[in-house]
């Protein structure tokens, strides 16, 4: 039956039974967290597709910190632990690796793979959801269970000569003894509510890129539709007037119908500004400027130089010596001596910092050479 056959049929009588002829309009928060009323436990699967894997803001800001840490110029005065960390593991890079574990997950497993001789020869990054915390009876970690499909491989703290099998590195965690928190949990809800901001804006571009409307029947002497005539025509208006390949498509209306179109209250057209707010909250929860990431309305920062050096004091450097310091201390048994640090005069970030620094200690005409070459970081020997 054609959609003007269901028109003319819809106003020939029978059943009184009245049933109102509207698409309502619905607000995009309506539907957004259904089945989030009680926030649960944070579940790191789900969180990483919803959060990473389809959200551009978090997964820009993850990446933003992750491949800062992970370029960052390694200062070890060791060759062999330099060629030890700068490798990479599984085809990434080590340092990176474990920068984007520590934001998403809060943890960090580095398998230290070794030769007969039991020096090591590689460090592997596990993936920290499939390693789960084996304590002893003290409570301290005894062993590292690593769990794939239906297998589970154990891993003990130390070898038989006390050296560590897995360095785990954790994010702080204030709540627990064995794993760190995540970043990705803090910004969990403001990543729920940019996707749905977002899903909301693609379905209204489906509809014409304007809210929807209500067919209004003027009952005379026709009365009402029954449920069955009401039932047709809706389904004729689905399939004829909605979707994005009828958009704009004129509406013949007959038989006492007239289209009604609907606005959106302030209330509903905040939607906007909500998710502008969630990709700044985003952005918070990573340490990453949200000037850096092209977000409107963020005046935090005078320029993008200075966001920029912002992001290297405050979260690059901090994440990338925690990661370095940690793996420093789980090969210290191979590497007594050596030392894991980030050469500062190799970043362009903070060139115009580490120029300053050299212009007032050239300036001190009250230290001698000596304590200079101290304060700047250098060998006090050294010609």
């Amino acid at each position: 039956m054609s959609f003007l056959d269901s028109l003319t049929s819809a106003f020939k009588g029978g059943e009184q039974s009245r049933v109102p002829l509207a698409r309502g309009f619905t607000s995009p928060w309506a539907t957004a967290f259904e089945g989030r009323s009680a926030r649960g436990p944070f579940n790191y699967d789900r969180s990483v597709r919803e959060g990473f894997v389809t959200n551009p803001v978090a997964q820009r800001a993850v990446r933003i910190v992750a491949e800062g840490v992970g370029s960052a110029p390694l200062e070890t005065g060791e060759e062999t632990l330099a060629t030890l960390v700068g490798a990479t593991s599984a085809g990434q890079s080590l340092i990176e690796t474990l920068a984007a574990q520590l934001l998403l997950h809060g943890n960090g497993y580095v398998q230290v793979m070794k030769d007969g001789a039991g020096k090591p020869i590689e460090l592997f990054a596990l993936r920290p959801e499939r390693v789960n915390v084996v304590p002893g009876d003290d409570g301290w970690p005894a062993a590292y269970a690593y769990k794939l499909a239906n297998r589970t491989h154990t891993l003990p703290v130390d070898d038989e000569s006390g050296w560590p099998n897995v360095i785990h590195l954790k994010a702080f965690h204030p709540a627990d003894d064995h794993y760190g928190a995540s970043s990705l949990a803090a910004a969990e809800q403001a990543v729920a509510i940019h996707n749905a901001a977002s899903e909301w804006n693609r379905s209204l571009l489906e509809n014409a890129a304007r809210p929807s409307g209500a067919l209004v029947h003027e009952a005379g002497d026709s009365g009402g539709l029954t449920s069955d005539q009401f039932d047709r025509l809706r389904t004729e208006l689905a399939h004829a007037f909605s979707g994005q390949d009828n958009a704009g498509r004129p509406m013949l209306l007959e038989g006492g119908l007239k289209w009604q179109s609907l606005s959106m209250s302030p209330a509903d057209m905040d939607f906007a500004t909500l998710k502008a707010a969630a990709a700044r909250d985003i952005a918070l929860a990573f340490g990453v400027p949200p000037m850096l990431l092209g977000l409107p309305g963020d005046n935090t920062y005078a320029n993008y130089r200075e966001a920029n050096r912002a992001l290297w004091r405050l979260t690059l450097l901090p994440l990338a010596n925690k990661i370095l310091s940690g793996l420093q201390e789980g090969l210290s048994p191979w590497f007594p001596k050596a030392r894991l640090t980030i050469d500062l005069d190799q970043i362009p970030a903070l060139s115009e910092d580490r120029e300053r620094l050299w212009n007032q200690v050239s300036s001190a005409d009250f230290l001698s050479d000596g304590e200079k070459r101290k304060m700047l970081g250098l060998d006090e020997g050294a010609q």
